[in-house]
């Protein structure tokens, strides 16, 4: 587990310092705790990658959803966390390509979690586990095919009430 603890005292050489160039950001330390805390409260559909551990603000998140049109699917998610952040929302796109009316086949999301000023009252203050567990729901409970980022999946499902047969050969294919 990365707590902040274990990452000043790797910065600093074991050794505590009050140097401006040790400091570690806002930023930083509110991932530190907010990544322990998603890790105890990770969603068992969830699994997120730090690639660099000196680097919280910027990971992958896969979802593998366990009911729905989208089980057996794997979608990876690419999120960086800005330097405003917990007052700016972090940064997400979905890296495999996906037939979703909340998702663009270019990787946009639309999820009000991400936004900065927010429709749903929810303005000014993120917290991570949040956009995790919203990105998870957009799956289940958050497929919203009334107000749609991709209006053509949208209307499809409207039309058919399934998965058209191509989206589910390419899920198979990319989302595997």
């Amino acid at each position: 587990m990365l707590t902040l603890a274990s990452k000043l005292k790797r910065d600093n050489g074991g050794k505590h310092s009050n140097e401006s160039s040790h400091r570690v950001s806002i930023r930083d330390r509110l991932l530190t705790k907010e990544v322990a805390d998603l890790e105890a409260n990770l969603p068992s559909t969830c699994k997120a990658n730090f690639p660099d551990e000196d680097k919280l603000h910027h990971f992958q998140l896969a979802v593998s959803p366990d009911e729905g049109y989208y089980q057996s699917g794997r979608f990876q998610f690419e999120i960086d966390v800005p330097d405003a952040y917990n007052m700016v929302p972090p940064k997400v796109r979905c890296l495999t390509r996906i037939w979703h009316p909340n998702i663009t086949e270019s990787g946009e999301i639309c999820l009000s979690l991400l936004r900065e000023h927010s429709i749903d009252g929810r303005a000014g203050v993120f917290i991570f586990q949040d956009v995790v567990w919203g990105l998870n729901s957009l799956f289940t409970d958050l497929l919203n095919f009334d107000d749609p980022l991709n209006i053509d999946a949208a209307e499809h499902h409207l039309r058919d009430k399934v998965l058209p047969r191509h989206y589910v050969f390419h899920m198979a294919h990319y989302a595997a």
